[in-house]
């Protein structure tokens, strides 16, 4: 990702679906100006989700997600029938493409009843319309009113594919919302100390994603942002002539910094902030309550939203597992998962520890939260497991009052 680029976590993502060969790949490529999906007569012929970020207005950043056909058959067929269903968990609205000549079938009634199921703000672009004469598009139109918002186009003659983009504009706006990671929380002038680590794992040349929104939502606040490392934060408070508003930590060296930090300046964690900006903070913290539950055997689900490169020292598969069995005196199980994969079956295990997800769209990371609480399986993230661990988090959630009112004391 460039300096300049808009991370996908925060575009807008929009899918389509459909049948094999009612032209997805075509449409996708009408939309985006670009060959990006590969169009043949053969069906099947997109095996996996290919996505493209690019802007559309009057949205602004999106990606837009070609899926295989969801009438792909045998078994290779159904391994991307339920790659194509897993996108409907990531996707902020859906563009249902059907064949034109062909009407609404069994498999679009299914996708139709998933997208209101799911919530999904959806339209259906009827593609290879160019083929019908006047009457037969009046009659489609007819019957396809009554299953929602509809649009006749064709991507082979380019005919009405500004029309689609400036309906897919509209259809996704209607979810959009104002969200901040940090700027409700100060004021203009104030200043917030980010404590940012510099070890093994941070990125050579570039700060983390997390850190620089926090960043740029601090600037757009009009407040001043102050960066240090963890050794250097008692020095860097004491020479400041005004009293941090903030100060927002990495989750790994929370203890040090709370130390360092007196209990009159706010403190919490990168972490923190993004189970309140994607996630849901109430449940989070409920969730650590379970930590000093675990036993010996139980099974705990660490999950990544990033792919990074597993280095020595690594916080999601070395660092939280040992801070896991010194707290609880006990050996629990860890299994871990990163990326797109989050298993659909959590019954098997007692915990689930996520990261904040900052690589995650929101709708995204809602899904895996609802998988967890639909289950029964308490869900926590990364910095409010360790503030737990380390009898901080009640401090670390002070500037939510309702959610450090759920808390044990000694949390």
């Amino acid at each position: 990702m460039g300096m300049n680029d808009t991370p996908s976590g925060e575009r807008l993502h929009i899918g389509f679906f459909g049948r094999r060969n009612v032209g997805k790949s075509s449409l996708v490529n009408r939309v985006t100006g670009q060959d990006l999906a590969v169009v043949s007569e053969v069906k099947g012929t997109t095996t996996d989700p290919v996505r493209k970020a690019m802007e559309l207005l009057p949205l602004g950043p999106v990606v837009i997600v070609d899926t295989p056909g969801m009438d792909d058959e045998g078994d290779l067929g159904e391994l991307r029938v339920r790659k194509a269903r897993q996108e409907l968990n990531r996707v902020d609205a859906a563009v249902l493409v059907a064949d034109a000549g062909e009407g609404l079938g069994p498999s679009e009634k299914v996708l139709l009843e998933l997208f209101r199921e799911k919530e999904i703000p959806y339209l259906i672009a009827f593609n290879k319309a160019d083929l019908l004469d006047r009457e037969q598009q009046e009659a489609l139109g007819r019957t396809a009113e009554q299953e929602g918002k509809f649009l006749l186009v064709s991507a082979r003659d380019n005919w009405r594919i500004r029309e689609l983009k400036e309906e897919i504009g509209s259809l996704a706006g209607q979810k959009e919302q104002e969200r901040h990671l940090v700027a409700d929380l100060i004021k203009p002038s104030d200043f917030v100390v980010l404590v940012i680590p510099i070890d093994k794992a941070a990125p050579k040349g570039r700060l983390i994603l997390p850190q620089q929104q926090a960043i740029r939502d601090i600037l757009d606040a009009g407040a001043r942002a102050v960066m240090v490392k963890e050794d250097e934060l008692a020095n860097t408070l004491s020479e400041l002539k005004k009293r941090p508003a903030l100060v927002i930590t990495d989750s790994q060296v929370f203890g040090k910094v709370a130390a360092a930090t007196p209990p009159e300046i706010p403190l919490t964690s990168f972490s923190i902030l993004f189970a309140r900006y994607k996630g849901n903070l109430f449940q989070a913290a409920a969730g650590a309550a379970e930590l000093k539950k675990l036993r010996t055997g139980d099974r705990v689900l660490i999950a990544e939203g990033c792919t990074h490169h597993r280095q020595c020292g690594d916080i999601g598969t070395e660092k939280l597992p040992a801070m896991i069995r010194k707290y609880t005196c006990a050996k629990p199980e860890f299994v871990f998962t990163s990326g797109r994969e989050f298993p659909e079956d959590l019954s098997g295990f007692r915990l689930v520890i996520h990261c904040g997800g900052c690589t995650l769209n929101e709708r995204e990371m809602q899904y895996r939260l609802k998988t967890a609480a639909d289950q029964g399986v308490p869900m926590t993230n990364y910095g409010i497991a360790i503030a737990c661990m380390q009898g901080i988090l009640r401090r670390s959630v002070a500037m939510f009052p309702a959610v450090q009112a759920l808390l044990e004391e000694d949390f």
